[in-house]
């Protein structure tokens, strides 16, 4: 292993294709990041031009070759992980079919609705076999949509792949998914690959043919051919790893391989993950069972309305200091010393961050979910409200582990809200436990990067990669004082979402389906 060589992890997010170099020790380098464009054609519609993400890629991995001054024959590898699910379609000649359908995408809502009426058991026999409530943008009912409403789509095609495995297509010519992804489309996540069940549960087995081979995360999937080397800059011939979704990935990214382990991720979603060794099915028909690489799944609960909630919030309550700010870090800076201009408990204002057209997947499962503010009167100010979101987050997090049936002592954290010494404090007080954020930024690519140590075999397993010499996390202890005032909060904001439900689902059956999209 040459003292210069590095690996390549690329992350391709929702909104966001990141490229980092990571050194031999699983250390950030350097990581370049292009933004990419999601399109909503119609209302909760959410899909992306699939060349335009091979473009962003092609453009990060260059620049980050540029910007390191690293020589493409010094990356030892490429790891890949990126947004899961979904539909990313292909014809016989690897061309784009039609634009790729995302995971947060919402136009199945309509056809899970029927299948649950006409068979109630509906979302319990999926949760049983795959760990999960099926979300919409899930690959197994997005292509029974597209079978009703577009079939000459899927009689184009040849394969339908998840993010990565485009990418993955696009660099070495091979096509497969991992059981990352096979597992929750949804599959079984006991086997840890595709579930034939759920094709004919949801009626889609005529389309069997288009789902790829199922292989290992470490395995290396092939080598970076010539057109694509012309296009990233990367050496012909430099190995590529299969990978797995950003959720597992980002996991490994932060250490969190070993059972009883803890961690929050924070993106668009918050996901509140628990490591497990054995499939673990409770609470029943409450979030998501990833399987994570090495044998090991992760019992994740989520929020899916996360930092779109705080993205939100600023556009509508902080446009001075949006004004003023010459970058994201300034008006962060500046929105976090606004919102501490209010007490913990925002002075009686509590913020439910249930803002997606989706409505939430946990604690409780409701499609009809929407986002409130509670307490208002007309002493409260624009600081009152930007730190009642801050607060309904870090209770949306602690809800998704009050009903893991685990003690958990200790959150790894990691995404871009982690970055904020003041949130990261909320969520120790808010949670009363103790909080940790790893050294660096981009886990989820780390978090492939160290799939594509394995997998050329600078590590003989994922447990010994993830132990490289890392610098001393940033570490919260809940505060006591802050946490009286949130354990009070928290009651009301409990009891808000229970009361409300009723009055959410008979709102959206006053409306017709077109119309809830703007509530």
């Amino acid at each position: 292993m040459a003292a210069q060589t590095y690996l390549l992890g690329i992350d391709a997010g929702t909104s966001v294709v990141k490229a980092a170099l990571i050194d031999p020790q699983g250390r950030e380098v350097l990581t370049v990041a292009q933004r990419t464009a999601v399109l909503t054609p119609h209302p909760a519609w959410a899909e992306a031009d699939m060349r335009e993400i091979w473009a962003m890629t092609c453009s990060a991995i260059r620049a980050v070759l540029a910007k390191a001054g690293v020589a493409p024959e010094q990356i030892a590898a490429v790891g890949l992980t990126g947004n899961m699910v979904g539909a990313w379609l292909i014809d016989p000649h690897g061309e784009p079919v039609r634009n790729a359908i995302l995971w947060c995408d919402g136009r199945t809502q309509p056809l899970i609705d029927r299948f649950s009426l006409e068979r109630p058991d509906f979302m319990s026999r999926i949760f049983d076999t795959s760990g999960s409530v099926m979300q919409q943008g899930c690959t197994l009912p997005v292509l029974r949509w597209l079978a009703e409403n577009e079939p000459a789509t899927l009689e184009r095609a040849a394969y339908v792949l998840c993010c990565k495995d485009w990418l993955c297509y696009r660099l070495t010519g091979t096509i497969q998914v991992d059981p990352t992804e096979a597992s929750v489309m949804p599959g079984d996540a006991r086997a840890r690959t595709y579930s034939e069940a759920m094709f004919e549960w949801l009626g889609v087995s005529a389309y069997r043919h288009l789902f790829p081979p199922v292989r290992p995360s470490e395995a290396i999937a092939g080598t970076v051919h010539t057109a694509a080397a012309a296009e990233t800059g990367l050496r012909p011939g430099t190995p590529v790893v299969v990978g797995a979704g950003d959720v597992p990935a980002s996991a490994l990214g932060v250490g969190a391989h070993t059972p009883g382990v803890a961690c929050s991720l924070l993106g668009t979603n918050f996901l509140n993950c628990l490591v497990t060794a054995q499939p673990v099915f409770e609470p029943r028909e409450v979030g998501v069972l990833f399987c994570e690489p090495g044998d090991l799944w992760l019992r994740a609960t989520i929020n899916v309305s996360g930092t779109t909630s705080l993205d939100w919030a600023i556009a509508q309550f902080a446009q001075p200091e949006q004004a003023r700010a010459s970058n994201t870090a300034e008006l962060f800076a500046a929105v976090e010393a606004l919102a501490q201009q209010s007490p913990p408990g925002a002075r009686g204002v509590i913020y439910l961050p249930y803002l997606s057209a989706n409505g939430i997947i946990a604690p409780i499962v409701e499609p009809a979910a929407r986002a409130e503010f509670f307490g208002l009167t007309t002493e409260h100010t624009r600081a009152d409200l930007l730190r009642a979101v801050y607060e309904g987050l870090a209770f949306s997090i602690r809800d998704g582990y009050d009903i893991i049936p685990a003690r958990i002592d200790e959150i790894r954290l990691s995404g871009g809200a982690s970055r904020s010494h003041f949130f990261c404090q909320m969520i120790a007080d808010v949670t009363g436990r103790r909080v940790i954020v790893p050294p660096g930024n981009e886990f989820g690519a780390r978090g492939a990067a160290m799939l594509a140590a394995v997998g050329i075999g600078w590590f003989a397993s994922l447990p010994e990669a993830l132990t490289g010499g890392q610098a001393a996390p940033r570490v919260y202890e809940s505060n006591p004082a802050n946490r009286a005032i949130y354990e009070a909060v928290y009651a009301t904001y409990g009891q808000l979402r229970a009361a409300l439900r009723e009055v959410w689902q008979q709102h959206r059956q006053r409306l017709p389906w077109a119309a809830q999209e703007h509530i």
